[in-house]
């Protein structure tokens, strides 16, 4: 089974930008369709955004639209989320998953989760 692992989160002070990264290791991914999720403390794990093996029609949660670039190298096995003008409601644990289709990840039917990585937002 592959592990996703993800990084670049960390603590920044609002209106920055982070970039988060996640990367499957011990195995091959393949044509999968990646997402990112996060949690809040005290809230459901919610979709952020997802994007097709191919990279095309990437798909946006309106929380995060006009301020998040979702990516994908296929080639490699990553995916990337390009956070831009973070404000403190972002503040979650972001977490990196991987499923045969779009429409698997926007159903919460995951082959593969990472364990997550911390953004926080604060002044």
């Amino acid at each position: 089974q592959v592990q996703l692992i993800e990084s670049g989160g960390g603590l920044v002070a609002p209106g920055n930008s982070l970039r988060l990264s996640c990367v499957g290791s011990g195995g091959t991914l393949g044509s999968v369709a990646m997402g990112w999720f996060r949690q809040a403390p005290g809230k459901e794990r919610a979709l952020v955004a997802n994007i097709p093996w191919h990279g095309a029609g990437p798909w946006y949660a309106d929380a995060v639209k006009g301020r998040s670039i979702i990516t994908v190298d296929s080639d490699n096995g990553a995916t990337y989320l390009q956070m831009n003008n973070l404000r403190p409601d972002v503040t979650a644990m972001y977490f990196c998953a991987a499923a045969p289709t779009v429409a698997d990840i926007r159903n919460s039917e995951i082959r593969d989760w990472g364990r997550g990585v911390q953004v926080t937002v604060s002044a």
